[in-house]
C-alpha cells in the first residue's frame, strides 16, 4: 500500500521512516569529489576503525546493502554443502527472506517453535540426534535474531548460554542484528556487551532500520572466517562500487552514539504507545515491549477502524494480533494521536 498525503504517520515499520538529517548529511559530504571505488576509499576505513571502537579490536567489520544480504554473507562464511541453520520458526531467515537461505546457501533450515521468538541451549540440543548420520543435514550454526521478530530481546547471560550450548557442540552462533541497536538501548549496555563479549562468532549490524538510508554490516570475530568475507560479499551481490555511501552512513551510527539516540528514542516511543492502551477496551499486549515494536490483541472491528487512517501490519489475522513499529522520528505526538484514534475506535 502506498503512503500517501490521507495517512498520518506510520505505525507498520520501521523501514517506512525517511533517513536521519546526520547521516543524509554525511551522504551529502560523501559526494564531494572522487574517490576510490569497492571500499578503498576513507569513508570505508573510518567506518571499520569505528567499528572496532564498538565491538573491540578482534572484530572485523564489512559494509553491505541490506540485512538479507548481511546474513547470506554472515552464514555464508560457517556453512558447507550439507549443512543446516538451527533457528527459531519465527526467524527473518526463515520467514521473510523468500528461502535464501535454502536457494543461494543450499542448506537446511532445523527451526524450533518458541513462544517468544527466543531460542533456549535445550533448544540447541534437541536438533542434534543426526550429527554423523550420513542421511541426515548437519547442524552447524545456530543463528538468532537480536531483537527477535515478536520484539522481544534476549540478555547478555541468555546469548552467552547459547553460544556455549553452541561451541560445545562444535557449532557457531550466528546473529541476525537487524535491530540490534534497539536491544542493546533497551538492556542499556553497549554493542560489544550482547556480541563480542557472550561468544556471537559473526553477527550482523543493521542500520536501515535505525536511520540510514540503506545500509548494513557484516561483523566477523573469528580471524579464520573473515579471510573469506571479501570474496563472499563479491559473490553474494553485496559489494558497493561507491562504497563510500554506504560507509559514510554506518561511520555516521558509530559516532556520538548515534545508533543508541536513534534506538532509545524509537524504544521509548513504543513503550509509550504500549503504556498508552492500558485502559483501553478490549485491547491486550501479545508480548513484552522491549524494543520499537508493539504487539497487541484487538477486535477486528477496531483494527478496521484504524486502518483507515494508519498503517500496520497484521501479525496472527486469527488471533487479531497487530503490529505497531516506532522509529527515530516518531513523536509523543503521533503516539498519543493514534492513542486517541484507538480509544475512539474502541469505544464506538
Amino acid at each position: 500500500m502506498l503512503i500517501d498525503s490521507t495517512y498520518p504517520k506510520s505505525f507498520a515499520s520501521d523501514n517506512h521512516v525517511g533517513v536521519h538529517p546526520v547521516i543524509l548529511d554525511a551522504i551529502v559530504a560523501a559526494n564531494q569529489g572522487d574517490a576510490p571505488a569497492y571500499g578503498d576509499d576513507h569513508w570505508t576505513s573510518a567506518f571499520e576503525r569505528r567499528a572496532k571502537d564498538a565491538f573491540g579490536s578482534e572484530a572485523e567489520a564489512f559494509a553491505v546493502f541490506n540485512g538479507a544480504g548481511a546474513n547470506m554473507v554472515g552464514l555464508s562464511l560457517m556453512l558447507g554443502r550439507y549443512d543446516a541453520i538451527i533457528c527459531a520458526d519465527s526467524a527473518h531467515i526463515a520467514t521473510h527472506e523468500a528461502g535464501a537461505a535454502e536457494r543461494l546457501l543450499g542448506v537446511k533450515l532445523m527451526t524450533v517453535p518458541t513462544e517468544d521468538g527466543k531460542l533456549r541451549p535445550d533448544d540447541i540440543t534437541s536438533r542434534l540426534g543426526g550429527i554423523g548420520n550420513p542421511h541426515e543435514s548437519q547442524p552447524t550454526v545456530v543463528s538468532i535474531s537480536q531483537v527477535t521478530e515478536l520484539g522481544t530481546c534476549y540478555s547478555p547471560d541468555e546469548i552467552a548460554a547459547l553460544a556455549q550450548a553452541a561451541h560445545a557442540s562444535g557449532l557457531r552462533l550466528h546473529v541476525d542484528g537487524a535491530r540490534l541497536a534497539n536491544a542493546a538501548a533497551h538492556l542499556d549496555c553497549d554493542l560489544a556487551a550482547i556480541t563480542t563479549g557472550v561468544g556471537v562468532d559473526v553477527f550482523s549490524f543493521g542500520g536501515t532500520k535505525n536511520g540510514a538510508l540503506g545500509a548494513e554490516a557484516v561483523v566477523v570475530l573469528d580471524p579464520s572466517l573473515a579471510r573469506a568475507v571479501p570474496f563472499l560479499r563479491r559473490q553474494s551481490l553485496q559489494l558497493a562500487s561507491k562504497m563510500r555511501f554506504v560507509s559514510a552512513q554506518l561511520s555516521s551510527l558509530l559516532t556520538d552514539d548515534l545508533w543508541l539516540k536513534n534506538a532509545a528514542h524509537a524504544n521509548a516511543m513504543a513503550q509509550r504507545l504500549a503504556d498508552g492502551t492500558a485502559n483501553v477496551p478490549g485491547v491486550t499486549l501479545a508480548y513484552p515491549v522491549q524494543s520499537n515494536a508493539v504487539f497487541a490483541t484487538l477486535p477486528a472491528e477496531v483494527i478496521a477502524v484504524l486502518r483507515q487512517r494508519y498503517l500496520f501490519h497484521s501479525w496472527d489475522e486469527a488471533a487479531g494480533t497487530v503490529r505497531w513499529m516506532t522509529a527515530f522520528d516518531t513523536t509523543p505526538e503521533h503516539v498519543d494521536d493514534f492513542l486517541d484514534d484507538l480509544r475512539k475506535a474502541a469505544s464506538a
